[in-house]
């Protein structure tokens, strides 16, 4: 975006819409009656988007989310029975071994920096890619609309929607504690967790946290997830050398962020049926989060 129009938008907004200043003038974009982007138009284009209400418990069953963590290595997937498969980030990677169907991605650093797999993930008709309104406009301003063969589903960050302020940490309980579909962490009120993403997805400092607002509104049942080491954060990720690794800034957040979000998740998905299980069974996350089984146990036994 040019200096000018940034520099415009910054004198005619308050602060707390400073996050849509990439996006402005270029972006278009329309509500449906649960609060989802349900049309956008981007420097004159249309995309097409998957409507989210129209995805609400689409899905019943199994699912497994294939995170990063070096713990991927030792598992064989040969021996997985057919199940709708969830990536996220580098997890295509697995490509040869594991057909996605659905994938998301939040990261911004990681659509910047890591062009080849992103080519790849949106040259596949066969997944759904399910991301935000800034990785969308990188996407078509990387590699083009036309280069874009998968399906897009838009999702925004719950504390920073297009175009409406952001919502400050501290704020959190405040501005959502009235909506029925978000519950929160009883020590850390600023972590919450929704069942409709259609009026956003609460962030916890990794894209497994979306992923399973996402996949509990989707409708499943059962979740395995797969590469959820939470430790050893030095380490490259499965996918990645000690040349090309990204940085990593979980460690410094496990502790106040990590454990206590995965802990609101595994109660919400709890009463709501869910069934979760973690399949790196050297996880820094405890049994009491998500229960540890081994990748053999739980598909091969």
């Amino acid at each position: 975006m040019s200096t000018l129009f940034k520099q415009i938008y910054r004198y005619t907004r308050p602060r707390a819409y400073r996050h849509n200043e990439n996006l402005w003038p270029f972006c278009r974009i329309t509500r449906g009656s649960t609060g989802e982007i349900t049309h956008l138009r981007y420097k004159g284009q249309s995309v097409p988007l998957v409507p989210l209400a129209e995805w609400r418990h689409r899905y019943s069953g199994d699912a497994l989310i294939t995170a990063t963590g070096p713990s991927i290595k030792e598992m064989d997937f040969a021996g997985l029975p057919p199940i709708t498969v969830v990536g996220v980030n580098g997890a295509y990677a697995l490509k040869d071994r594991l057909d996605f169907q659905l994938y998301i991605i939040v990261d911004m650093n990681f659509i910047d920096r890591r062009t080849d797999v992103l080519q790849s993930i949106i040259a596949d008709p066969a997944i759904t890619l399910f991301t935000t309104l800034h990785g969308i406009a990188r996407i078509i301003d990387r590699f083009t609309l036309a280069a874009v063969r998968c399906r897009l589903a838009l999702i925004e960050d719950a504390c920073y929607r297009i175009y409406q302020p952001k919502v400050a940490s501290d704020d959190v309980g405040l501005r959502f504690g009235q909506d029925p579909h978000i519950q929160f962490s009883p020590n850390y009120p600023n972590i919450a967790f929704t069942t409709d993403i259609r009026g956003g997805v609460f962030d916890a400092c990794t894209v497994v946290f979306w992923a399973l607002q996402i996949l509990l509104f989707l409708g499943f049942t059962r979740l395995y997830i797969a590469g959820l080491d939470m430790t050893n954060f030095h380490q490259p990720r499965f996918y990645e050398t000690d040349e090309d690794k990204l940085p990593s800034f979980l460690a410094e957040k496990f502790a106040t962020l990590i454990v206590p979000a995965f802990t609101l998740a595994s109660e919400v998905l709890q009463q709501n049926g869910v069934v979760v299980k973690n399949l790196s069974v050297h996880s820094a996350l405890s049994n009491e989060i998500f229960e540890k089984v081994s990748f053999h146990d739980a598909f091969q036994s």
